[in-house]
């Protein structure tokens, strides 16, 4: 009998008791990975704001155009004063194009022409300074002592913006949080199941939200993360 023959025979013949011994446990463990579970994990954190966006809207009326100029610089110079005397850098303060309409010069509108012409100004504050612009709301009355009106005609009208720009800052931790509740939740589902918790198949963040606590404190902002996570189960 040729050697080799025999020799590639055997070797053949032992591969194959080999692979009949190793493949049931290999089609189990194949089997295992079809067995995951899906699961979602939350975090929630209050945070305060740390920019606003301030816009002081005032009206000037007159029927002399020179006037109304210097009524608006007049006015303008006071608000700028309220702002920097309650702790409001000068950078921080920017004042806006007077937007002024002649009720003359328009075709249509109403017949209260009193005054001819209307300007509408606003002075904006942008700062991150957010409990020194709720002090000076809080005084918003030391204007009006001064003759000057403050306030937009609505609410979708030069609104206050109340602004959280520190995501970077806390996205690890809230992130490192949510798929840590995510993971207890898996365990409890393979508990109740009767299966162990294995590794992370997939790993979804989710997307952040950043919203307002409520609607009577915007200057606190809740932020939100689910994260969405697979893992696998197993005996």
């Amino acid at each position: 009998m040729d050697k080799g023959k025999f020799f590639s025979g055997l070797f053949i013949m032992t591969g194959l008791i080999f692979l009949g011994t190793m493949l049931p446990k290999a089609v189990k463990d194949f089997r295992s990975f079809d067995r995951i579970v899906t699961v979602k994990g939350l975090c929630e954190k209050e945070v305060p704001a740390d920019k606003v966006i301030w816009p002081l809207v005032f009206k000037v009326v007159g029927n002399d155009i020179n006037t109304v100029y210097s009524e608006i610089n007049r006015n303008t110079a006071t608000i700028r004063k309220f702002l920097t005397d309650g702790g409001i850098a000068d950078s921080e303060i920017t004042v806006a194009v007077p937007v002024i309409s002649d009720k003359y010069a328009q075709e249509y509108g109403n017949n209260d022409r009193t005054y001819r012409y209307l300007s509408t100004n606003v002075v904006t504050v942008c700062t991150g300074n957010v409990d020194t612009v709720l002090a000076l709301m809080k005084k918003q009355t030391d204007l009006l002592k001064k003759g000057i009106v403050v306030g937009s005609e609505n609410a979708w009208s030069n609104p206050v913006e109340f602004k959280f720009e520190g995501l970077n800052e806390i996205k690890p931790g809230m992130i490192e949080e949510a798929t840590k509740n995510a993971r207890e939740v898996g365990e409890k589902f393979a508990k109740d199941s009767g299966s162990r918790l294995g590794k992370i198949k997939t790993a979804n963040q989710g997307t952040f939200t950043i919203e307002n606590r409520d609607s009577n404190t915007p200057e606190i902002k809740k932020v939100r993360v689910v994260t969405s996570v697979t893992y696998y189960l197993k005996k």
